[in-house]
């Protein structure tokens, strides 16, 4: 078989390794969001794909026989892009999309489905940590009106920072000790989270232990696609298409 592996999360790392091991002819493509990304153990393509019309040419071009989108959970316009396209191809497409985190006993926990919502729970005064990712500090503009923010980014820019507030650099994953010493460090009163999910939650379980309040963005609705939520699950997904 011939793979797309739609990559960009540790999800995909593992999965690219499982299919390398298994001898399987894979194509990683990165969307290069970050500046010296994770390495794969199978060929990889970095950088956008150029549009809807060159996407579908790199996938009839290549003649890919599946498409394993493992891209992070909030990436809908890929998704839901990469999925019309398998689908207009006949190409068999299976969303690799981990576990939500979900609220505990000790948790102040606040949902909402859009970040014009945020203000609702955050009080005027407030000091929050947007870690949201960079790419989206602009959807914040409301939040930002007698609130000081800081935004959490993987690499260091020479961009200001658009509001009262500033840039906090740091490359996850975190441990519990480095997101208590953030939130420590810089005051915060109110963590903001996308619903990413998978197994580094050490900001919920900081926010937790400290009582602060921590307003939860819910992952965007995609199109009717087959899904499965762990690397091995979507190698046996594609062992199904060979049988």
């Amino acid at each position: 078989m011939k793979i797309l592996l739609l990559a960009g999360t540790g999800e995909a790392r593992a999965l690219a390794k499982l299919l390398a091991d298994h001898g399987q002819d894979v194509l990683a493509s990165l969307a290069g969001a970050t500046r010296a990304p994770a390495s794969y153990p199978v060929p990889t393509r970095v950088g956008g794909f150029g549009g809807e019309t060159a996407q579908r040419d790199l996938v009839i071009t290549n003649e890919f026989d599946a498409v394993v989108d493992a891209t992070h959970p909030f990436a809908a316009r890929i998704s839901s892009r990469s999925i019309q396209i398998s689908s207009e191809l006949s190409v068999p497409y299976v969303r690799l999309l981990r576990c939500e985190w979900h609220a505990e006993t000790g948790d102040d926990w606040h949902l909402i489905d859009h970040p014009g919502e945020a203000s609702e729970h955050i009080p005027s005064g407030a000091c929050v940590l947007l870690a949201t990712g960079a790419a989206s500090v602009s959807d914040w503009a409301d939040l930002a009106e007698g609130r000081t923010l800081f935004c959490r980014r993987v690499d260091a820019t020479d961009d200001p920072f658009p509001y009262e507030g500033d840039w906090i650099v740091g490359r996850p994953p975190f441990s519990l000790e480095e997101e208590l010493e953030t939130l420590r460090s810089y005051r915060i009163t109110h963590l903001v989270s996308k619903n990413a999910g998978g197994p580094t939650s050490a900001k919920l379980l900081a926010a937790r232990q400290l009582g602060l309040p921590v307003v939860m963005l819910n992952r965007p609705a995609l199109p009717e696609c087959d899904r499965v939520e762990t690397p091995e699950e979507a190698l046996e997904w594609l062992s199904q298409l060979k049988r």
